[in-house]
Formats: C-alpha cells, structure tokens, sequence
C-alpha cells in the first residue's frame, strides 16, 4: 500500500483476502521477517460468505485484527450456529452450546459486509508492517534448492525464500494441478442482498431459543430444488449505512436448465423464495438493491496437496480447499488455516528444528488439513441426502451424490455449526449407536478416508506392536489447532476445570483476555511418529497429549483388548484404532 516493491522477501503471500492477510499479519507479528502480500484486485471489494463460524474469532484475535473490526460498522453479532429448517422442525443450537449452557458466556461469530471486513484485515497487516501491493496480479511461480521466483503479470520478477498461494479458488500455480471435486454434489449458489426483511430471531415459536434475547443467527432454509440462506448485512447504500440481508438459493445446476426453475431470473428468483417456510415470513416487504442477482459456482472443490516443503510452497484457504457455505464454515477454515501456515514458516525460518522435524510439520499440515476437509464434506453430503429423501420427485434426489448415506445428518449438526468434524470425532459418531438405527458398514478406504474404520479384534487377544514398527518422536502439528475451543464428548473428558474456566474468561471478551488460554499451534507440539522399517504403508501419528506415551507402555508388555476396557481415553482409543487398522498393532490369541 503505498510502497515500491522489493526484489527479495522472506516470504510472499499471493492473496490478500482473510487467509493471506491473517498469515502475512501473525507471521509479521512474530518474526520481523520480510513479507509480502500481492493482491490482484483493489480493496473494497465485493465478496460471498458473508456469515462465519465462531472459530475465526481467535484467528483474528491472534493476528491483532479482531479488535479494528469490532471497532468498525460492517457487521454483526451472531450467536450461534443458526435456524436450520432442514425437516419437519427447526434445528437450532448456539456455538459450543454444551459449554454455554455450563458457564453462561456466548461463544460468538460475525456476519459482515465482505468487502469492508476484508479490507479491514488487509489494512491491518499493512498498519503491522507487511508490504501489501494491491492490483498486483501473481502470474507465475517457481522454486528450486535455493529459493523461490514470482513473476508478476506486469514482468516484474521477485525473489523470496518460501511461497504462500492464499488466492482463493482457482486452480494452484504453486501444485500446478488441476483441482478435484470435493463434494458429490455440483452446486450453485444465487443471491442479493435485500432491506426491508426481518430478523431471523423474530420468527415465532418455542424452538426459537435466539428470540428472547433478541440474538442474531443465520437462517437456512430447505425447500424442493435446494435450500436458501438468510444472513443481515450491514452495508452501505448511496452513502448511508442501512441493514440490508443477503438471500441466497443453494441448488445444482441442472434444475437451472428446467422451465420455470432459472433462479439466475429475479422474478423467478423472488417467486421462489417467498414459497419457502419460515423464509417467506421474513421476506414478505423485502425489496432487492440491484436488478441482477450474483451466482458463484464449482466452489466445492479441493487440491490434491496443500504443501511441499522441498518445493518451498504451501496453500492457505480456499486455495486448498472450500466445502460447501452451508455451515458458514469458509472463513473459519482459510484463517486457522493462516494460523498454522504462521507457525510453520515460523519455526521453519526462525527456529532450530531439525530438517527431519520440518518435514514433519509440513507433512501434518497437509495431511491434517485434508483430512479436516474430507470428513467436513462427508458431514455436509449427508445433509444433502437428508434433503433429497424428503423431496423424492425433486432432481435433487436424482443427483444425491455417490457417498453412502450413513444416516447421521441429525447427528452432526452440532459439531459442523462448530466446525469441529476432525477424523475421529466423526468417527466416534458413526460408530455411536441409534435406537432403531442398523449400525453403518465402515470401510478401510470408504466412506471415511481419514478415520480408517474401527477394526473388530477378539476381546481376548493379546495386543502389541507388530514386528518391524519404528516408534519415532518428534514434533507434530495439532490441526486444526482452534483456540478457545473444547473438543465434543466423550473427547472432553481430559479437559480440567481450570481449562474450561480460562476458555469461559477468553469468550466473556476475546481481546482483553486473548492471554488467558494459549494456542494449541502457537508452536510445535511433542508426538510419536509409527512407521514400518521397510517403508512400506503409512505412517502413524500420536501426538504427546493424546496420551500416547502411555498407551505405548500398556502395549509393551503385551495386554489384551478386554483388559484395556475402561482404561483407554477416547482419543488413546483413537491412536489405537489408527494402528490397528494399519496393522502396527496386531492382536494374537
């Protein structure tokens, strides 16, 4: 912003939306090192997703960003996960709301008009000393043992040590791949912003638990052919600052082809929604601040790495990946992204590591994130097999994707509005048993890649480490490593009063109390890397607070599985389990 740019950066960061500018800020922050971010637009600029879950809140706690957008006007206190019509009755739930109901204190969220939050964070990271260079397209990359070359569009040619490709999604010229679909589904997304609608917490009814208290959520709506969005936005309009929201239709493209279902059409746009239950009650003086409606498609997709550490380069947000906006899930994924890119390139810059360590950081940064994203669209898939089920004449029945449905919609839903589906909570759920319900098939490979499956072992037999296992310790990094944040039962059950008090205290006000709980990536943390000596199969992780160590030592004399009943935490169950599968723990009777 105002500066010539350079020829040589520590590192460069192309993308300056909430991923980049996160990373640019912390990294910044913490190390002196030179950055800089290269942005291809001008700042504001206009932007969808809109609604965010609280996780980013500590995101931006930790880059100092939190407390310039709380001083501005472009959003809006959200409580909780939202109003979720996705059936015969509302499903409603605030953040973290087991936690809530025990301390009293809001884990919260924004909604916010995109183009001044974005350029709120990307203005803080110029205030923090990154070199931020706007309307400045990234046009090529390379790397090679001794650094990294940008190309700039207009020619000009950058060195710098390591590469960050924050610039949301399009394919990568950093893993110059072409990128997969993530979810079955191949949605659309249509939308404009509307004044005159209501609050989603003045819907009436008992199951409306933001209503008293005059609490804002997000309002998702299901219908035939899809589902709508329902988000207040503050934005500014012919120069005064009005309460406007953003209404949206979620379908597939192929229903667009339909006569009489092109949602592109305002009208028809406008027909639609004010069909919806609940949605149309809040609509019904609604007027549209623009003619045309906006459209955003092929979001759900993914690269197939997000980081090389021999190439120099890694991936941040929706450059590795987007799952789906149903869960308002986007930012909240792209800035925890941003805090452990910090703390990579920090400890690989700055620190002393050895390069065996390093490759370990980097490797769970790419293998964590995409397990992150895996298990979130799965969680996301059976939503839309929900839907399809109840609508059995819509196309949307015909293109439910080729998943299993494993039927867990209902029991996901608090753990996605909390963005938490890592491996082996998601795991934990599809093994939970549902009165009525026939327990799912689970599959080494399919439907949970990340999980791996819980394997059945005869109570009796004798448990240890398969011959030829190497144990190794290390350094690991505890993705998705969201501050403030308490894992969902049975996980919780090692998580002392204390921690729970001081994550309580951060929440009652994020930036006055942003020390009272550290960060689970504010810096390498100890764990236990297995593997086989020939180099065969995969390599194992356990990190140190998983309890490893100990389950180490039950294993080494040899126990059986009926005396480990009782003694195992949940997340020792799922170390063991991960072994098991890969068969670096063997049963013998």
């Amino acid at each position: 912003m105002g500066k010539n740019i350079g020829t040589e950066y520590d590192v460069v960061i192309m993308g300056g939306g909430p991923a980049g500018s996160t990373l640019g800020a912390i990294l910044k922050q913490r190390t002196g090192l030179r950055i800089a971010i290269f942005e291809k637009e001008r700042f504001p600029r206009e932007h969808i997703g809109e609604s965010f879950a609280h996780t980013m809140i500590p995101a931006l706690e930790q880059s100092g960003a939190l407390e310039k957008v709380l001083a501005s006007e472009c959003w809006i206190k959200k409580f909780g996960g939202g109003v979720f019509n996705w059936g015969e009755n509302p499903m409603v739930a605030f953040f973290d709301q087991p936690n809530y109901r025990k301390d009293g204190v809001h884990r919260f969220a924004i909604h916010v008009n995109r183009a001044e939050f974005d350029h709120v964070l990307l203005q803080h990271a110029a205030d923090v000393g990154v070199e931020v260079f706007e309307e400045a397209a990234v046009k090529s990359f390379e790397s090679d043992a001794e650094g990294c070359a940008v190309t700039l569009k207009d020619g000009t040619a950058v060195k710098a040590r390591y590469f960050v490709d924050a610039s949301g999604r399009r394919n990568s010229i950093a893993a110059k791949e072409k990128r997969e679909w993530l979810s079955g589904f191949r949605n659309i997304a249509i939308w404009q912003h509307f004044t005159g609608g209501k609050s989603v917490q003045s819907l009436p009814g008992d199951w409306n638990i933001f209503r008293d208290d005059d609490l804002s959520p997000i309002g998702c709506f299901a219908f035939r052919d899809g589902w709508c969005w329902y988000i207040p936005v503050p934005k500014v309009i012919d120069g005064e600052r009005r309460l406007t929201h953003s209404v949206g239709i979620v379908t597939i493209p192929e229903i667009l082809k339909q006569d009489g279902f092109d949602f592109t059409d305002q009208k028809t746009f406008l027909d639609t929604v004010r069909t919806v239950p609940y949605l149309r009650d809040l609509i019904t003086d609604a007027e549209p601040i623009a003619p045309k409606m906006n459209t955003a498609t092929n979001y759900s997709m993914i690269n197939g790495q997000f980081a090389d550490y021999g190439e120099r380069w890694l991936l941040a947000g929706d450059a590795s990946y987007f799952v789906d906006p149903l869960f308002s899930s986007g930012a909240g994924f792209a800035t925890n992204m941003a805090v452990n890119a910090a703390m990579v390139l920090e400890a690989t810059l700055t620190g002393d590591l050895a390069e065996e360590a390093l490759r370990d950081l980097w490797r769970d940064y790419d293998d964590g994130w995409h397990g992150m994203a895996e298990n979130f669209a799965l969680s996301i898939d059976q939503w839309y097999h929900a839907l399809g089920k109840s609508s059995p004449d819509s196309i949307y029945w015909q293109h439910r994707g080729s998943s299993p449905d494993l039927g867990i919609q209902e029991r996901t839903f608090d753990v996605l509005i909390n963005t938490a589906v890592t491996a082996h909570v998601l795991q934990n759920i599809v093994d939970a048993p549902v009165e009525g319900v026939a327990p799912a098939p689970v599959q080494a490979d399919a439907p949970l890649p990340r999980a791996g499956g819980r394997p059945l072992v005869d109570p009796d037999a004798v448990l240890g480490l398969a011959p030829g296992v190497v144990v190794r310790e290390s350094v690991g990094l505890d993705v998705p490593g969201f501050k403030g944040f308490l894992p969902p039962a049975p996980f919780d059950d090692d998580v002392d009063e204390g921690t729970k008090a001081a994550v309580a205290k951060y929440w009652s006000d994020p930036v006055a109390h942003g020390d009272a709980i550290p960060s689970p990536v504010a810096a390498p943390v100890p764990a236990y890397r297995f593997s086989l000596a020939d180099g065969s199969g995969p390599e194992i992780r356990g990190l140190a607070r998983e309890g490893t160590a100990d389950l180490l030592d039950l294993l080494e004399p040899g126990v059986t599985v009926r005396q480990l009943e009782g003694k195992l935490t949940a997340a020792q169950r799922h170390v063991l389990d991960r072994l098991l599968g890969a068969g670096m723990v063997r049963g013998r009777t």
